[in-house]
């Protein structure tokens, strides 16, 4: 499928250097870069949930830098990019921001894509939000809001995020998130399926603040088996999916909040493993996330939706190629034209995260 008349956004990928700053994934990254072993050993050693989130860890071991993203989306017209963080490690936590100006400092426009917006990492709960909010901002313009590691599963078997369940509605969260309306920034909340209630509650308590839906919510185990128990059986897969449905229809009705079709090919949704560098067809792939790109269709409408790539986390399963060939497809067989396509693909990420490139 062509997109001529688009100038893409992706509206979500990720970039790192494990060695030179500093991740929750450095120390294995550099112990797997000095000590004569293969990377399967990375496999073998880890836990078996962080296997199951990762699907193949080769993209944590090395950085995956504006390069690597060039030649990932070879032949895809994206434009632009928005950076979304990803586990910087600081014992200060206004240190964070630190990872802000790193981002922006990438060769990004030298060749393309260009980076449009910056989505910091930081958390309400923090005694400290408010300044680190200012660091951030002080770091970079392109600063559009922030996202906090709050996403928590049931099962323990699934990698959680953080210890705290139900993040969202503590009073220390609740007490710091009106930070973010009086910057004006937004906050992509990424949670997983079992949490989106507790999304939906904090859109209604703030509705001033844009909320971003990352990844439609993330249904751990809706295409397979992940962790202990969940989706081990098609009855399971089932009744995640219906509980999904219902609690992604309830949050639509909050308009502060907008869907980001994306991390649609994250291994922990249960996804086989293809071998290496042989993407999933976009058939096989089509089958299995177009029920949910019709529902997050028909309770968002396209001008609440937008697409990003996930790189390089959905890596193991997809292709930049493929993911938005599989998304485009989904919504054109869902009675999406040309003008909708036009809102998942640039318009919604131009506008929710204020991209200042041309139209």
């Amino acid at each position: 499928m062509n997109f001529p008349d688009i100038r893409i956004i992706d509206a979500h990928i990720h970039q790192w250097d494990p060695f030179t700053t500093p991740r929750e994934f450095s120390a294995i990254a550099r112990a797997m870069r000095v000590l004569p072993l293969p990377e399967s050993a990375a496999v073998r050693l880890g836990r078996r949930r962080d296997r199951e989130f990762v699907g193949d860890p080769a993209a944590f071991l090395r950085p995956y830098l504006p390069a690597d993203y060039r030649a990932d989306a070879a032949g895809v017209p994206v434009d632009t990019v928005a950076h979304i963080e990803v586990q910087w490690a600081a014992e200060d936590p206004v240190a964070e921001a630190d990872e802000t100006g790193w981002v922006a400092r990438l060769p990004f426009d030298r060749e393309g894509p260009e980076l449009g917006a910056i989505v910091a990492s930081a958390d309400p709960a923090e005694p400290r939000f408010a300044a680190l909010l200012d660091a951030h901002l002080a770091a970079s313009p392109l600063v559009c809001g922030i996202r906090t590691m709050v996403a928590h599963h049931p099962d323990s078997g699934v990698r959680s995020f953080t210890k705290v369940e139900n993040a969202l509605t503590t009073k220390e969260f609740l007490a710091g998130f009106g930070e973010l309306a009086e910057r004006g920034l937004s906050f992509d909340a990424w949670v997983y399926s079992p949490a989106l209630p507790d999304v939906a509650a904090l859109a209604e308590r703030f509705p001033e603040v844009p909320i971003v839906l990352d990844h439609l919510g993330t249904p751990a185990g809706i295409f397979g088996r992940v962790g202990r128990h969940t989706g081990d059986n098609p009855a399971h897969r089932r009744e995640v999916f219906l509980r999904w449905r219902d609690d992604l229809a309830a949050l639509a009705a909050h308009p502060n909040v907008v869907a980001k079709v994306s991390g649609l090919a994250m291994p922990i949704l249960g996804h086989p493993i293809p071998p290496r560098a042989i993407p999933t067809p976009v058939g096989t792939l089509l089958d299995r996330v177009a029920p949910m790109v019709h529902h997050a269709m028909d309770v968002f409408g396209t001008n609440r939706l937008l697409w990003g790539s996930n790189f390089p986390i959905d890596k193991p399963v997809t292709s930049i190629a493929n993911s938005l060939r599989t998304i485009a497809t989904a919504l054109t067989d869902h009675g999406a034209n040309p003008t909708d396509l036009r809102h998942v693909f640039h318009d919604t990420a131009h506008h929710t995260y204020r991209i200042t490139t041309p139209v």
